[in-house]
Parts: C-alpha cells; structure tokens; sequence
C-alpha cells in the first residue's frame, strides 16, 4: 500500500525514548501524535499504516511514558507522544512526561506538525486544552482529529463537530478531520494532511 511516494509496508519502530538526551531532533520530517490516554493514538497509527500491533495498545492508559519514533518508507517518521491526563500516575510520572514533552518540542527543526487528537465523544477536556495551549506556546502547526467517529451517530458527530470548530481557542483556522480506526473513515485525507505537511506535496 503507497501513499503519495510512501510505502507503507516498509515502516518499522526505530525508537523508544525515555530519556531527553534520546530523542531524535534533526533528519527526516517528523509528525507528531498528541493526545490524552484512551483517545486512541496506537489504534489510530495502526490503522493509518495498515497495521494491526505496530503500535502497542496499552493495558493501562499512561502506564509507558515513552515518545515512540516509527520511519515509514525511510523518508518520514511518525511520533507518537506519551498520552496526558493520567491522573491516577504518581506525580513523579507527570513531570517526567512534562519534561520529556517539552524537551521534544524544543529546538526541534524536524518536528512539522502535531495531530491533536480528541475523542468526538468527550469534546476537549481541561488537560486537552492544557496541550493545545502547550503546542501554541511553541508554535507548532496543528490539526484536530477527532477519534472514535464510529461510536455516535451522523447527527451527534455532525454536533460534536460543530462545538469544535466553534471552539475559541481551538481557532476557526484550524482543521478538523473526523476519524474512525474502526471503519477507516478519514484515513484518507489525513495521509494527505500529513504528506502535505511534512513534504509539501
């Protein structure tokens, strides 16, 4: 399966960080993966490259505290940050994920956008603003994907969406792509969103 000059059948998991001094900053673009736990950031990367297990689902939402970097095709890679709003984790946790985060997101030349997720059920939380702020604060392009499009109905979605798009601080420039892991829907114009972002094409 190829998207744009992509092969994704060529993609693997090159590394696992959990220190800041591992973090990969320079070389290929990178597009990041931003979200509280259980919104759905593994399901979602699997189902973007068309794989079932690539990316770990974990048993315990915000138990690894990790920024894990997938090269697809050699000439991109995806990044899947650690989830936030894990409020059962120790504190010592929450500030490892805090530094590890903003230790990415600093001095960063590769880094080309962030997919914020949301999950379309739940709308933003506090923690997800909290991220979007973190983002601004940096001045990274982002877009919204709302996850989890297959568990309400056409006019709940079609509602879910409008809140967020009229959201203030989300902004009404941003993009919002509707996305399901389930049934696939967005996956499409997502690659094109990332493909565009990280190569301009």
């Amino acid at each position: 399966m190829t998207y744009g000059s992509l092969n994704l059948h060529n993609t693997e998991l090159v590394l696992t960080a959990g220190m800041r001094g591992q973090l990969i900053k320079t070389g290929l673009p990178q597009i990041a993966f931003a979200g509280r736990s259980n919104v759905g950031k593994s399901s979602l990367i699997n189902s973007l490259l068309g794989r079932k297990k690539l990316a770990r689902v974990s048993s315990e939402p915000g138990k690894t505290i990790t920024v894990n970097h997938y090269s697809v095709d050699g000439k991109l890679l995806l990044v899947d940050l650690p989830g936030y709003g894990f409020a059962k984790r120790p504190k010592g946790d929450i500030v490892k994920w805090s530094s590890l985060t903003e230790d990415y997101f600093t001095a960063n030349s590769s880094l080309k956008y962030i997919l914020q997720l949301i999950d379309i059920r739940i709308g933003l939380t506090p923690d997800d603003r909290m991220m979007i702020d973190y983002i601004k604060h940096y001045g990274i392009p982002f877009i919204i994907v709302a996850t989890k499009c297959d568990k309400l109905s056409k006019t709940k979605i079609n509602a879910a969406a409008a809140e967020l798009l009229g959201d203030a601080q989300i902004g009404s420039g941003t993009d919002i792509i509707l996305y399901s892991s389930v049934t696939g829907e967005g996956r499409d114009i997502l690659w094109r969103k990332i493909i565009d972002s990280a190569f301009g094409e």
